[in-house]
């Protein structure tokens, strides 16, 4: 069992990934997602935006393809900081929605490609990460 169980029986502290100011900065300026992420590619927000807009383009694989990126450049920041593969990642964090949103439209764009297990998982790890993100998510 590691240290952090231990000493905190109630399981990991919640990961709170750092703002991306000027990304939302130019976002509120109305600068469009794909030439933002050109200049910011880590970030998962943007590549869940693109995602989002492919998906009401319905452009189904390529709302696939941005938010795999985005899932996976948010587990490389989440585990930046100190997350572990496990604990909340609270949606009322505003800078942990870009993954949160990243890994909803995973999971809806990869049930409507077929693949067999992938949405069961996503929707289980987006549970898991809190449990109130998917109705945030789709109310937007």
């Amino acid at each position: 069992m590691s240290d952090e169980f231990r000493t905190n029986l109630l399981g990991p502290e919640p990961t709170k990934l750092p703002a991306e100011t000027e990304v939302y900065q130019h976002l509120a300026l109305g600068a469009p997602v794909h030439e933002l992420l050109a200049k910011n590619p880590a970030s998962s927000l943007l590549w869940a935006l693109a995602a989002e807009q492919a998906w009401a383009e319905n452009k189904t694989i390529e709302s696939y393809a941005f938010a795999r990126v985005g899932y996976h450049r948010g587990l490389d920041a989440l585990r930046r900081n100190g997350w572990r593969g496990t604990g909340p990642i609270p949606w009322e964090h505003e800078p942990n929605q870009g993954f949160l949103r990243a890994l909803y439209a995973l999971g809806r764009a990869s049930a409507a490609i077929g693949e067999a297990d992938e949405p069961e998982r996503i929707e289980s790890f987006l549970n898991d990460s809190d449990p109130t993100a998917k109705a945030a998510i789709e109310a937007l």
